[in-house]
């Protein structure tokens, strides 16, 4: 990290500057003109240092005792490093050598490479939803307006942004991903440990990485998948008697995968979840080299697992696994005793679904493992079905069980429509009990936290109800976020910045495997607008805008020349589809589009209406 301070005309700057911690630390000089503050965390934890360096531009500046007297001087310039025992045996080393190499260069040189590293993954993308009419308002002036009703879409936008931001500033290459207050705690004792939440958390915090141009920044998240692997492995193995990897609700750094005596760690399904990350990172970018030496390994050996786990109902015949849970909810059960254990709740199949299917194509995408690729076909045929309750809901567990709490934070049976794919335009009838679920948590009181609006968010854009999700987008700001816009749960809890902007995204631009779709749930507080730089499933990055909420303008960039098709929000007329100068056969039928690409090409859309 670097400081600097200036005078200004003909002041100078005279002062201290001091290192302090709570407990656990101590203080000493550095040089000259250097302190630095070490110690280790309670009960022979991680060893810590935090070393500063000031320079100074004239005057004088010299190290005494815990401080640095700095007096006369034009400016000053503080370099300044910490590290710790994690990554580092002597984390006073590693302070010395990062400030040598910050040494080699000046201000300004420092200040123009962290602005260059951060603009090159920044400037990616824009998004304009509106003009900023309220500029001179301060954010928390701003939020109060959303607590009345007003709209402000530029905010809107904005909230994307800083959702990337905080993404761009937490999970870069060689750390740690960003956990549940990405880089921000403040606290000795922080909510949740500032663990790995797998059952949604830690997922949620990625679910923007693509879709946003940031797919590198998902590096951090397939570290710690691949350093989980023996752990979950041994967790198989000597728990549950099987091969392949699983593991529960939460990890840590120190890639706790410990089961204990609470229900909600009966819960599986954190390998299976987290293995859709690197599919979608296929999908998103054509990686065939990660997934054949990454992705498809931890995939198969969670897909192992169930293989080994699943059993046949005795009633029904379908291939159950359990006992398990839907994350952290209960229902009733025939005797009335509240419970939370079941076999094969709706998340847990859809889970074990997708991982199948995902399985299969990435066995098919790399020409491999035929003959394990027609095991999962014949073991996912097996599976329970989503099945309808009596409400019209999708139900929660196996049998149509009463809820506890039918306002319960999390929608955990809709994993299939968000993040999932399995319930879709294609699936009617799964769509509309998908629909009347949400409707029946949300008229319950659901929401209420902000990961779980941010999830709510893109559930309504993938319903194509653009009007429900603007407003929990509303939601989100009135009542799940703070004066910097950090979301809260509360606490802060980072998940909710980062699925929120997921879901303006969604709103705006969809994608799988089939096709492309844009405006799929723009509401009418969009009417004019644009975005560039999203990225969709089949390597593209699109850039469009639409007036009146018709898409007047789209660019496709092509990266790895499959074919284009593009589902529109209202019916054309007719459009011409350019390569340069070049005239693109394009077939149209209704609101529907599709044409070839090349790699590396830029396609224009000019469309008529």
């Amino acid at each position: 990290m670097v400081i600097r301070l200036e005078a200004g005309g003909a002041s100078i700057l005279s002062g201290s500057i001091r290192l302090k911690r709570k407990r656990g630390a101590s203080v000493q000089r550095n040089g000259l003109q250097g302190l630095t503050l070490s110690g280790a965390c309670d009960y022979e934890g991680v060893e810590f240092a935090t070393s500063v360096e000031v320079r100074s531009d004239e005057g004088e500046c010299l190290s005494t005792g815990d401080s640095v007297i700095f007096s006369g001087c034009k400016a000053i310039t503080l370099l300044v490093s910490a590290n710790t025992s994690y990554r580092h045996s002597d984390p006073r080393q590693a302070n010395e050598e990062q400030l040598a190499a910050a040494g080699d260069h000046t201000w300004a040189e420092l200040k123009e490479i962290h602005i260059r590293d951060h603009e090159r993954l920044f400037h990616r993308m824009d998004i304009d939803l509106g003009p900023d009419q309220y500029e001179d308002l301060p954010t928390e002036a701003r939020l109060e307006r959303i607590k009345q009703g007003e709209d402000d879409p530029y905010l809107c936008a904005l909230y994307v942004q800083y959702g990337r931001y905080l993404l761009i500033a937490s999970s870069r290459s060689g750390t740690l991903p960003a956990n549940l207050q990405g880089i921000w705690n403040d606290s000795f004792t922080p909510p949740w440990f500032s663990d790995y939440t797998i059952n949604i958390n830690a997922q949620m915090n990625y679910w923007h990485a693509e879709t946003c141009n940031l797919s590198e920044l998902h590096e951090p998240l397939f570290d710690l998948m691949d350093a989980l692997v023996e752990p979950g492995r041994q967790v198989a193995r000597e728990r549950y008697g099987c091969g392949g990897i699983v593991l529960s609700t939460r990890t840590n750094p120190w890639l706790n995968t410990s089961l204990r005596a609470t229900p909600s760690l009966l819960w599986q399904e954190g390998a299976a979840w987290l293995g859709r990350h690197y599919w979608e990172h296929f999908l998103f970018t054509g990686d065939k080299e990660l997934l054949e030496k990454r992705g498809y390994p931890f995939m198969k050996e969670a897909a192992l697992f169930y293989l080994d786990y699943m059993v046949e109902h005795p009633r029904y015949g379908w291939l159950v696994s359990g006992p398990s849970t839907s994350p952290e909810n209960t229902f009733l059960a025939a005797d009335g005793t509240k419970t939370a254990v079941d076999m094969s709740p709706a998340m847990t199949v859809q889970i074990i679904d997708d991982l199948f299917e995902n399985c299969i194509r990435a066995s098919e995408a790399l020409g491999k493992d035929l003959e394990f690729r027609e095991l999962l076909v014949r073991k996912r045929a097996q599976l329970p079905p989503m099945q309808i309750g009596r409400f019209g809901q999708l139900q929660e567990w196996l049998e149509d069980h009463e809820e506890t709490e039918p306002g319960h934070r999390h929608i955990s049976h809709l994993f299939g429509l968000f993040p999932g794919h399995s319930i879709n335009a294609k699936t009617p009838e799964l769509r509309a009990a998908a629909r009347t679920t949400l409707e029946r948590r949300l008229r319950h009181g659901g929401g209420h936290t902000g990961w779980s609006c941010a999830w709510i968010i893109n559930l309504w854009a993938h319903l194509g109800d653009g009007e429900q999700a603007y407003r929990y987008i509303h939601t989100l700001l009135a009542h799940s976020t703070e004066k910097n816009l950090f979301d809260t749960h509360p606490p802060f809890q980072i998940d909710g910045n980062f699925g929120g902007a997921a879901g303006i995204v969604e709103m705006l631009v969809q994608s799988d495997e089939d096709e492309i779709r844009l405006l799929p749930a723009l509401p009418a507080a969009w009417t004019d607008g644009s975005v560039r730089g999203v990225c969709a499933r089949g390597g593209f990055e699109l850039a469009m805008g639409w007036c009146a909420g018709t898409i007047d303008r789209a660019t496709v960039h092509s990266k790895l020349g499959r074919r284009c098709r593009i589902t529109l929000n209202s019916d054309i007329a007719d459009l011409q589809v350019r390569c340069g100068n070049e005239r693109i056969r394009t077939g149209i039928d209704h609101n529907r589009l599709a044409f070839d690409t090349q790699p590396g090409k830029h396609y224009e859309i000019m469309f008529s209406y």
